[in-house]
Order: structure tokens, then C-alpha cells, then sequence
């Protein structure tokens, strides 16, 4: 008899537990499907990764469909709403709750880690020049381009400027606010180059014939991007990373990237 009333008093605890998770979500996950809807910081000038297009006002590129599958595996009457934000306030915005997922080509550093989790890894990366194809030869080295009379030109906020700033001592450092026509003052001739991830020189010179990515397959560093999830949360991380790992087994992840890259 005691015995029961031992276990009668614990599955009332137990079920007291239950209420109280339901109540309360533990996980953003909870809260999505509660609310239906799935809302993504991004900065909407990185192609090919995000980028919003001023002629129609919608988002668009590798990371912007894929969040809107990672909406659909969570419920096809989840919305995904994007919100747009920038790189120098990216980490401000997601801390301060504008949105569930921070996505677009964020990078994986360790001081983003420190103040929130990132996903399995999406794509790998690493720093590569881009230049006028006929000085690509005279820019292959961190050595050769860090030199008095070399202009490069970085956007504000990112991994890229501060690759550039740890690296490059000599070399003139511009800082161009508009992520998507910086590659246009390269073309004109008022940047030597630039530095960034070794995806987007591949995007840039195919779309802006002039410009040669300089060794993208041996970029001068390594890098992962992801998608960046709130911290402690386990299971939202843990559901993100199941949903990529099913993505990349099955190809979908591949045909996504290669559709933006090739």
C-alpha cells in the first residue's frame, strides 16, 4: 500500500511536470509551431546567399531557400517571414528577439559562439581575392597585396573587414557601405580588390565579366556558414541539424547551392 501511494504521488508529479512543459515551451521550436510562423535575420546583400531584390521586395538566394524548407519540415502552415537586418547590427537584432534564425552566409566565428549556437554546417568557405582578371596574377599572396600602393576595399562589419584589417598593414583599407555595388568599384577602378569568401568570387566574376576570383579553391582560410540559433537552446539545435543532415544526404542541399553557384 505504501508502495502505491509512492507511486501515485510521483505520476502525479510527473504529470504536474507535463502541464507545466506544455504551458511553458522549453524550445523556440515550441513557439514556432505555436505561432506558425518562422522569422529569419538576414542581410539581404550577400549573394549568393541573400539578397534582396529592390524591384520586387522579396529575398532571394542559397540561404533564403532553405530556411523557407526548414519552415515547410516544421509545417506546411508555418510562414517564414524574413527580417531584414545588416552585418554590423546582425548580432544586436537576433539577441534582442527581431527573429527565431539568423541566416544569409553568416559565418561560424567564435565570438559569434559565444553569444548563440550555429547549426551543422550549410557550406564551407574560406578568404580569396577578387580582382580585375588582368591583375589576378600580381594579387595571389597576402604578401603581394599587402603592399602601399594597394587599394582594397572591404564592406563594414563582417568577416571581411576584419580579415582585412587583421592582415593587411600596408595596403589602403576602404570601407564601401553598399555590399552590392562594391564589386562595381573594383570593374571602375577604384579598388584593386577585395577579399571575401571564395562562393561569392565565383558568383561575382560570372556575373560581372572583368573580374577574376584568384584561387578560390585555396582560399587563404577556412570557414564554415550556418545558420545561427539561439544559445542553450538544444532542441531547436538539435531538429536543425537533423533537418541538414537529411538535406545533404538526400542531394537537396547540393542542387540548391548549385543552382546559385553554376
Amino acid at each position: 500500500m505504501k508502495r502505491l501511494s509512492v507511486l501515485l504521488a510521483l505520476a502525479g508529479c510527473i504529470a504536474a511536470a507535463n502541464v507545466g512543459a506544455a504551458e511553458f515551451p522549453a524550445s523556440r521550436i515550441d513557439q514556432v509551431l505555436e505561432k506558425k510562423k518562422l522569422t529569419v535575420c538576414t542581410a539581404g546583400d550577400y549573394k549568393p546567399y541573400t539578397y534582396l531584390d529592390p524591384a520586387t521586395g522579396k529575398f532571394e538566394g542559397i540561404d533564403i531557400e532553405l530556411a523557407q524548407m526548414l519552415g515547410q519540415s516544421l509545417g506546411k502552415d508555418v510562414e517564414v517571414v524574413f527580417v531584414k537586418t545588416s552585418w554590423p547590427t546582425l548580432m544586436k537584432d537576433f539577441l534582442d528577439g527581431k527573429c527565431d534564425i539568423s541566416a544569409g552566409g553568416v559565418s561560424i566565428t567564435l565570438d559569434r559562439a559565444r553569444q548563440a549556437y550555429f547549426s551543422s554546417a550549410i557550406a564551407l568557405s574560406g578568404k580569396t581575392p577578387i580582382t580585375r582578371c588582368e591583375n589576378a596574377a600580381k594579387f595571389q599572396t597576402l604578401e603581394q597585396i599587402d603592399q602601399p600602393t594597394t587599394k582594397a576595399i572591404v564592406n563594414p562589419g563582417g568577416t571581411n573587414e576584419r580579415f582585412a584589417r587583421a592582415n593587411l598593414k600596408q595596403a589602403q583599407i576602404e570601407v564601401f557601405p553598399d555590399n552590392v555595388h562594391i564589386f562595381d568599384q573594383i570593374l571602375a577602378g577604384k579598388a584593386d580588390l577585395m577579399i571575401t569568401d571564395a562562393e561569392e568570387t565565383l558568383l561575382q566574376q560570372k556575373l560581372r565579366p572583368g573580374l577574376c576570383a584568384v584561387h578560390p579553391e585555396r582560399p587563404f582560410t577556412f570557414a564554415e556558414k550556418a545558420f545561427m540559433l539561439p544559445r542553450g537552446d538544444e532542441a531547436f539545435k538539435q531538429y536543425v541539424d537533423q533537418w541538414i543532415n537529411l538535406i545533404k544526404g538526400d542531394g537537396t542541399l547540393s542542387r540548391v547551392i548549385n543552382k546559385w553557384l553554376k
